[in-house]
C-alpha cells in the first residue's frame, strides 16, 4: 500500500473540485462567525474504483446512502450546519423519503383552459409538507451543503478540501465519515485508457486505498471530534476491531455494526466503554429511524468534548 501523499501525487482531482473548494471554503466561512454554531460534515454512500481511464467498468463499494442521508437530517434538527458530502445518485436528506414514482403519485395535474398547474394530492399534503418544510429551513438558514462525487480518487479530494475548511472550527468541527469508502484501487499508471474489451482476459493489479484517517486526525483537523463507522459480518469481532481503530488513528468514537443487524442495532465504542443503541421491532413500527437516537448520542457527545475544553 501506497501512502497517502503518494495517492493524492498521482490522481488529479476532479474536473470541478475548484467549484466545488470554493463552495466549502464559503459555507465555513459563512458560519465560523457565529462563535455558537456546531458544524458537521456527513460523508455518504460508496465509491468507484474505475478499471479505464475512460470509466465503462469499475469496481463499485454499494451503499444506499440510508445512514448518511438520515443522520444530515437529524444533525439539522440538532442545529448543526451539515456538509453533506455523498455518492452521485446515492439518497439524499429530504428526498429520501420518496422514490421516483412514489412522488409523482403525490401531485395532480389542474387544467383552466389557458394554463395548467401541478398541485400536490389533498391527501398528500400532510406527508410532504413537513418534509418540505424542514428542507425549505435548512436552504434558507444556509445550514446545509452538498457536494457529490463517484470515485474514490473524488471522494480523497474532497475529503481532504473539507478538512481544510474545517480546520478553523477546531473543536466545534465534528465528521460523521459514513461512507463506504473502496478498499481497492487500479492505479493511473496501470488502466487501460479505452474500454477493456469483452473478448479479453483482464489481469487486474488492486492496490490497497492508504487509510486517510491517519492524517485526517493527525494533521488536517487535529482538534475535531472524528466519528468512523466499523461494519463487520462476526459480532466477536465488533469491540476489539473497533479498539484497534481507536488506538490507531487517535479519534474519538466508532459507530460499529454489524452487516445483519444495522438497521436496528449499533455500538458506540470508545477506547475503554461501549454503548449498545438498539431499536425495538414497536419503535421501528412507529416510524423511529436509528440514526435519529444516534446523532443524538454524537451530538450529546460532542458537547460534552466542548465543555471539557472549557474547563
Amino acid at each position: 500500500m501506497g501512502s497517502w501523499e503518494d495517492f493524492y501525487a498521482s490522481h488529479l482531482p476532479p474536473t470541478d473540485f475548484e467549484d466545488n473548494r470554493q463552495l466549502l471554503k464559503q459555507f465555513c466561512e459563512h458560519h465560523i462567525k457565529d462563535e455558537n454554531q456546531n458544524i458537521v460534515l456527513v460523508t455518504s454512500g460508496g465509491t468507484i474504483a474505475p478499471l479505464e481511464h475512460n470509466t465503462v467498468r469499475f469496481v463499485d463499494n454499494f451503499s444506499a446512502g440510508s445512514r448518511g442521508s438520515s443522520s444530515a437530517e437529524y444533525f439539522l434538527q440538532n442545529n448543526y450546519a451539515v456538509i453533506f458530502l455523498f455518492r452521485t445518485k446515492s439518497l439524499e436528506p429530504f428526498t429520501r423519503h420518496f422514490s421516483g414514482q412514489q412522488f409523482l403519485d403525490m401531485l395532480e395535474i389542474s387544467d383552466n383552459n389557458e394554463n395548467s398547474n401541478i398541485n400536490v394530492r389533498p391527501d398528500s399534503v400532510d406527508v410532504l409538507l413537513p418534509i418540505l418544510t424542514k428542507y425549505k429551513t435548512a436552504q434558507e438558514s444556509n445550514r446545509l451543503l452538498y457536494i457529490n462525487f463517484t470515485s474514490v480518487s473524488d471522494y480523497l479530494w474532497l475529503l481532504r478540501a473539507a478538512c481544510e475548511a474545517l480546520a478553523p472550527f477546531e473543536r466545534r468541527a465534528l465528521l460523521y465519515l459514513a461512507a463506504a469508502v473502496s478498499d481497492f484501487y487500479v492505479p493511473q499508471d496501470d488502466m487501460p485508457k479505452h474500454k477493456i474489451q469483452s473478448g479479453a482476459t483482464p489481469k487486474i493489479s488492486l492496490q490497497l486505498v492508504p487509510k486517510i484517517l491517519k492524517p485526517l486526525v493527525s494533521t488536517w483537523v487535529p482538534n475535531a471530534f472524528v466519528v468512523s463507522f466499523k461494519l463487520e459480518t462476526d459480532d466477536s469481532l465488533l469491540i476489539a476491531k473497533s479498539r484497534e481503530s481507536l488506538m490507531k488513528y487517535n479519534h474519538k468514537l466508532v459507530i460499529a455494526n454489524i452487516l445483519q443487524t444495522r438497521r436496528h442495532r449499533v455500538v458506540l465504542v470508545t477506547p475503554t466503554t461501549s454503548e449498545e443503541i438498539l431499536m425495538t421491532k414497536e419503535q421501528a413500527h412507529s416510524g423511529l429511524e436509528i440514526e435519529e437516537p444516534i446523532v443524538s448520542e454524537v451530538c450529546k457527545r460532542h458537547e460534552e468534548f466542548l465543555a471539557g475544553a472549557e474547563q
